[in-house]
């Protein structure tokens, strides 16, 4: 994952960093790709790991700075509002310093102190970026471990139905007429079980 890891740095997006990530995911880590497909644009819109830490420290910082002191209730408001914020922030860069002004709020510290981070934004936002995406590589294996089992079966079934395509059409067919029974002459016969006699009216 590293040349994830390093476009993540310059580029300061987890969104944009999709195609290197969906490249070192499948070659590299050999994760399967229905799995990256589906775990990597999920994460990378709504795994904000690294969003979620920098706000909660920021905002933590922030009331340190003006003395204003947090008992733990606040301290766990902090943590929960910087989560749910997080995952409203859009893969781009400098999106925590719009979801920051919501954390500030929660909390009742000045949502001006934001200017305070400004300046050190643009670095801290690279390094937040490097741990959305190795929270979403991480999320991909952590599922491909999990379904490993359900996705080989998978394969299996898949080269079943390429090997012999009308396969399970014709198990089907030969299942429901084993399931009929047919009139022949006195006889009930029904091919699921045995063949039962029984005796016809003669009128």
């Amino acid at each position: 994952m590293a040349q994830a890891l390093v476009t993540a740095l310059m580029i300061s997006s987890s969104s944009a960093t999709l195609p290197v990530t969906f490249r070192c995911a499948e070659e590299n880590n050999r994760i399967d790709k229905r799995i990256t497909r589906f775990v990597l644009p999920v994460g990378a819109t709504i795994n904000m790991d690294g969003t979620a830490l920098y706000e909660a420290v920021a905002a933590i910082f922030i009331a340190q700075l003006n003395d204003y002191p947090l008992d733990v209730g606040q301290i766990v408001t902090i943590s929960i509002t910087a989560t749910v914020a997080s995952i409203g922030a859009a893969g781009v860069p400098n999106a925590g310093l719009v979801t920051m002004v919501i954390v500030l709020t929660a909390v009742g510290l000045p949502a001006n102190d934001v200017t305070l981070i400004v300046a050190v934004d643009w670095l801290l936002d690279r390094f937040r970026t490097m741990v959305n995406v190795l929270g979403d590589a991480y999320g991909a294996g952590i599922v491909q471990k999990l379904s490993k089992r359900e996705l080989e079966r998978m394969d299996l079934t898949s080269d079943a139905d390429v090997a012999n395509p009308f396969a399970l059409e014709a198990a089907l067919d030969d299942e429901e007429c084993e399931k009929k029974s047919y009139v022949n002459g006195g006889f009930t016969v029904d091919k699921t079980d045995a063949v039962s006699f029984t005796e016809t009216s003669q009128f």
